[in-house]
């Protein structure tokens, strides 16, 4: 077993996408004995083991080809068990978005492996800035857009066993976080060089903020800011505010929606061993590429311009219809509560009729509205005849907000099989 069965130990109630034949069982045990998916319950959302193992490898063979270092956002998935499996694919590091994320990174490195943490925003929690000062075997890097955040930062540091990386962060008007123009991010990276217990390692941004869409226009609105972006690398280098940074200066960017055009841009600065003056690595952050989407990543994913390679999705939602009010209308037993529904509704891709039959293509039928535990799905054509007990699968847009709904996700052979079989749980660990 590659996920977390081993290690789940006895299920029960708290676990929603588990049988009640199952309480009481040990999670081993119980994927050991391959149920079926007819024996789960709904609503469920599982992820496919084939389809993920695919996704992992071909992001890292883009990686290499690319020629760039790869650190996945691990807030997509929040499941240290993926996590390990990039990392022995050969990711970098991986890149969290809050100061308990980190935490998390840092306490399971021992079992992931994890060598290098990217923490991508400003750490300014006291507690965990003086955790951060003490020795540690993994190595961690946080963002800084303004010489307040620097200041905010330095009483906590001061004197600390090790300097705590900073990259400096550039933002653009309009976006998120990030130094509004190169002179302030200027001001912030000369902030941290003579800031105790902070060392300058690199710049950081985000252009995902920039553009949601691969138009024109959007795609050249994110190659200006990434052109800005290496403009910024390039004046801390000629201005030599680095000094010596162990494990080599880093600029990173890249999103899951145009990690193409960070490649193009800035892996000509990938160096990471010095051949051509101090050590550089290009850092590209993208998460969503683990689980993909049959939505918004679906339409904007670089894979779909000709960056190599192909995603799948491998996470699916399975409802049951339980009312057929009036012609025309069902509706299913998944709501808000366990589907996404921020970056587009979920898709009706199949029906296994009674819950049971092979899974075959359903046509006609479209989920309209979610409830907090209900679907609305509009019926026509061949799917006027769906009946009360019939089991949909669905398509899910965005995976990070599909994650953060199940603390134990069943892992399936093939979600796409005539009969899907059960062979692991999956644990995310989100507070």
């Amino acid at each position: 077993m590659n996920y977390d069965a081993t290690t789940t130990g006895i299920l029960g109630p708290a676990h929603k996408a588990v049988p009640i034949t199952a309480h009481g069982l040990d999670a081993a045990e119980h994927a050991a004995t391959h149920p079926g998916l007819a024996e789960l319950p709904t609503p469920l959302v599982t992820l496919d083991a084939g389809s993920t193992t695919r996704n992992i490898a071909t992001m890292a063979a883009w990686a290499r080809a690319a020629g760039v270092d790869l650190a996945p956002h691990g807030k997509t998935t929040m499941a240290p068990s993926l996590w390990r499996r990039q990392l022995e694919a050969g990711a970098w590091g991986i890149t969290v978005a809050t100061p308990w994320q980190l935490t998390v990174a840092l306490t399971t490195a021992a079992t992931t492996g994890l060598r290098t943490a990217l923490a991508a925003y400003p750490v300014l929690d006291p507690a965990v800035l003086r955790h951060l000062g003490r020795p540690r075997t993994t190595r961690v890097l946080v963002w800084a857009d303004g010489t307040d955040v620097v200041a905010a930062m330095a009483p906590h540091v001061a004197g600390a066993a090790e300097p705590l990386d900073v990259l400096v962060e550039l933002g653009a008007p309009g976006g998120r976080t990030g130094a509004r123009s190169l002179a302030a991010a200027l001001d912030t990276a000369r902030a941290v060089a003579a800031t105790d217990g902070l060392r300058l390692a690199g710049v950081a941004g985000y252009e995902g903020a920039l553009a949601h869409d691969a138009s024109p226009a959007s795609l050249t609105v994110v190659r200006t800011y990434l052109h800005d972006l290496r403009r910024l690398h390039e004046t801390l280098l000629a201005a030599g505010l680095h000094g010596e940074v162990p494990g080599g200066i880093v600029v990173t960017a890249g999103g899951s929606a145009y990690f193409d055009a960070v490649a193009d841009l800035l892996a000509p600065l990938h160096d990471p061993a010095g051949e051509r003056g101090p050590a550089v690595r290009t850092v590209v952050r993208a998460g969503a590429y683990l689980a993909h989407d049959d939505g918004f990543y679906a339409g904007i994913t670089p894979m779909g311009r000709g960056a190599g390679g192909r995603f799948e999705a491998a996470l699916h939602g399975w409802v049951r219809v339980i009312s057929r009010p009036e012609l025309g209308l069902a509706l299913a037993d998944g709501g808000k509560r366990d589907l996404p529904f921020d970056e587009g509704l979920p898709t009706v891709q199949a029906v296994r009729r009674g819950g049971t039959q092979d899974t075959a293509p359903l046509h006609g039928a479209s989920v309209t509205a979610l409830n907090d535990q209900h679907t609305f799905l509009r019926l026509t054509g061949d799917a006027e005849d769906l009946a009360v007990g019939d089991v949909l699968r669905l398509g899910l847009s965005h995976p990070c907000t599909t994650f953060d709904k199940w603390q134990l996700i069943p892992v399936l052979d093939d979600a796409r099989a005539a009969q899907p079989h059960l062979v692991d749980y999956l644990r995310t660990v989100f507070g």
